[in-house]
């Protein structure tokens, strides 16, 4: 399975529905991960542009765009980003193979 690195930014209007009446909603967001044949790896809340960082593990792109369009389309987030991470090894594997394409840059 690929790893994917998810961050999230709260609506205002979610953000003030969480201070009324905290809750922890990673139940929700494991249940959505392994309904759509994933693994919650962990979450954190975080300061900056994002409120809350996200490791999971899916079994594709198609699964973790799914999860993605789902929870945008909830409502609750100003913004939500998907990231592939690739292990050293893959990164390795990659760079030979980036050796290897042929591709010339312009000149």
């Amino acid at each position: 399975m690929a790893t994917y690195l998810v961050q999230v930014s709260y609506t205002p209007e979610a953000l003030s529905a969480l201070i009324a009446k905290p809750q922890n909603r990673t139940a929700v967001v494991k249940k959505a991960v392994e309904n759509l044949g994933g693994t919650f790896v962990g979450s954190w809340m975080a300061f900056g542009d994002y409120d809350l960082v996200l490791l999971i593990e899916m079994p594709n792109n198609v699964s973790a765009a799914a999860l993605a369009i789902a929870a945008a389309g909830g409502g609750s987030l100003k913004s939500i980003k998907t990231t592939p991470l690739l292990t050293v090894d893959q990164a390795l594997s990659a760079f030979k193979k980036a050796g290897k394409s042929g591709y010339t840059p312009v000149k």
